[in-house]
C-alpha cells in the first residue's frame, strides 16, 4: 500500500488507515475479541495508521488499541480530545488538555501520544491563540509528539491550517461531500499540513448495502442522530437525507460497475476516490469485522480512477447534494 507523510507530524502512514469509532461505541455492540481481530486484519493488510478518541466507548477504543500495541510496532496512533466536557470555549484549557492527554496515554499504554487532535471544538476555540499556546506546551512537556484539529466545516479547517504548529486537520470528505476540495485541500498542501479524511463512506451509504427498509440498532448513531440531536448531523450519513443518499448510492454503484476497476466494490472505489484527491494524507474508514478491514485496505492499491468515473461522481454530487450540503459545512 502507498504511504504518505502525515503533514508536519513527519510520520509515514498508509494511505488507507483505520477509524476505530465503531470499536468503542455508537455502531452497535462489538466485542473486544472482534475489535482485536479487526486491528490484526488491518495491519496484516498494510494499514499503519489508527484513528481513535478518548470518548469512543469512554476510552474503550483506546484501551483495545493499547492492548494491541503491546505486541505490534510500526503503527501511528492518532487520538482526539475535548468531547469529555461541555462544548464551550472555557472547557479548552491547558489544565484540561493535560488531564485528557494523561488519560489517553494511560489508555494506550504509551508515554508520548503520536498525534492528539482537538475533537471538533467550537469555532472560537479553533480561532483562539491560547488554544495553540496550550497545545505547544503539551509538545514541550513531551506528552504529545504532534497535534492537529478535527473539524466540522471548511472554514474551521482553513483557520487551523493557518497555524504554524498544526500538523494535521481531520475533515469529512467523500463522494457525497465535496466542499473540502475547493479550498481546504489546496491550502493544506501549500502549508504542509496533513489531511485525514473521515466518514469516507458516508456512514456506509456508499457501500451500497443499505436500502429504504434498512433498520439500524438503537445504539447506532445512524438511528439516534439522524436529526443531529446527539452531535453534528454531518457525522451521520454526511448530513445528507437518507432516502436521497440511498438513491445516489445506487447511481454510484452503477457508475462503478461501468467505469470502476475490474472487481472493485463500490466501497473500495469510494475510498479510492478520497485517497486519490491531491492533498489527502490518509483516509480512515471503519470496519466491524476482519473482512471489511481487508477489503477497505485493498482500496489503497487500486489504480488511478477513470475520468468517466470521476465525472460521474461530480454529476451525482451536483444533482443530488450540492444545494443541500455544500454551503452548510
Amino acid at each position: 500500500m502507498e504511504h504518505r507523510v502525515l503533514g508536519r507530524s513527519g510520520n509515514d502512514v498508509s494511505v488507507v488507515g483505520l477509524g476505530t469509532w465503531q470499536l468503542g461505541a455508537d455502531w452497535g455492540e462489538v466485542t473486544e475479541a472482534e475489535a482485536l481481530a479487526v486491528l490484526e486484519a488491518s495491519v496484516e493488510a498494510g494499514v499503519t495508521f489508527f484513528d481513535t478518541a478518548d470518548v469512543y466507548g469512554d476510552g474503550r477504543s483506546e484501551q483495545v488499541i493499547g492492548r494491541f500495541l503491546r505486541d505490534h510496532g510500526g503503527i501511528t496512533v492518532a487520538t482526539k480530545m475535548g468531547r469529555r466536557a461541555a462544548q464551550v470555549p472555557e472547557s479548552y484549557s491547558l489544565a484540561r488538555f493535560r488531564e485528557w492527554t494523561d488519560r489517553s496515554r494511560r489508555n494506550l499504554g504509551v508515554d508520548v501520544l503520536d498525534l492528539v487532535q482537538l475533537h471538533c471544538p467550537p469555532t472560537a476555540t479553533i480561532d483562539d491563540d491560547a488554544t495553540y499556546d496550550a497545545l505547544d506546551t503539551l509538545v514541550e512537556d513531551g506528552a504529545v509528539a504532534a497535534y492537529g484539529v478535527s473539524v466540522e466545516t471548511a472554514d474551521q479547517a482553513l483557520s487551523a491550517i493557518a497555524r504554524p504548529g498544526v500538523a494535521s486537520v481531520q475533515i469529512i470528505l467523500n463522494a457525497f461531500r465535496h466542499k473540502p476540495l475547493d479550498a481546504v485541500l489546496p491550502a493544506a498542501a501549500e502549508a504542509g499540513v496533513g489531511i485525514i479524511a473521515r466518514v469516507p463512506l458516508a456512514s456506509g451509504l456508499l457501500s451500497g448495502r443499505y436500502d429504504e427498509s434498512t433498520v439500524f440498532a438503537p445504539d447506532d448513531h445512524r438511528s439516534y442522530n439522524r436529526d443531529g440531536g446527539a452531535f453534528d448531523v454531518g457525522e451521520t450519513f454526511s448530513g445528507v437525507d437518507y432516502a436521497a443518499g440511498v438513491t445516489a448510492a445506487r447511481a454510484f454503484a452503477r457508475l462503478v460497475a461501468e467505469h470502476g476497476p475490474p472487481g472493485a466494490t463500490p466501497a473500495q472505489v469510494a475510498l479510492a476516490w478520497v485517497a486519490q484527491q491531491a492533498g489527502v494524507s490518509t483516509v480512515i474508514p471503519g470496519a466491524r469485522n476482519p473482512g471489511q478491514a481487508r477489503a477497505n485496505a485493498a482500496a489503497g492499491t487500486l489504480p488511478e480512477l477513470a475520468p468517466e468515473l470521476l465525472d460521474g461522481v461530480r454529476r451525482i454530487y451536483d444533482t443530488s447534494f450540492r444545494a443541500a450540503v455544500h454551503a452548510r459545512w
